[in-house]
C-alpha cells in the first residue's frame, strides 16, 4: 500500500481510502482491508493531527492478514507523525 499526506488546515487528520476493484477482486477483502486501515487509523489520530491521508491499496494487499495490515500501517503512520510537510 502507499500513503500519500499533505497538511490540512482544519485541525484533525481525515482519511481517503482507494482500495480497487483491479487490485482486490472480492468485495469482502476490499471491504476488510478498509475496515483495518479505518481502525488503525482511529487509534493514531492524536499522531496525525492536521494531515489529510490517502491510502491506496497496491496489487497484493488482498493476500495479507490483519495482523501484517496493522504492521504496515503503524509504520506508516509513524513516519508520517514525524514528517508532517506540506
Amino acid at each position: 500500500m502507499t500513503a500519500l499526506a499533505r497538511k490540512n488546515n482544519y485541525g484533525r487528520a481525515r482519511l481517503g481510502l482507494a482500495i480497487s476493484r483491479k487490485n482486490v477482486k472480492k468485495a469482502v477483502e476490499r471491504n476488510r482491508i478498509r475496515r483495518a486501515i479505518r481502525e488503525s487509523f482511529r487509534q493514531h489520530l492524536d499522531l496525525l493531527r492536521d494531515l489529510d491521508i490517502v491510502i491506496l491499496g497496491r496489487r497484493g494487499i488482498d493476500q495479507k492478514n490483519n495482523s501484517e495490515l496493522r504492521a504496515a500501517l503503524e509504520m506508516h503512520w509513524k513516519k508520517l507523525g514525524r514528517c508532517k510537510k506540506s
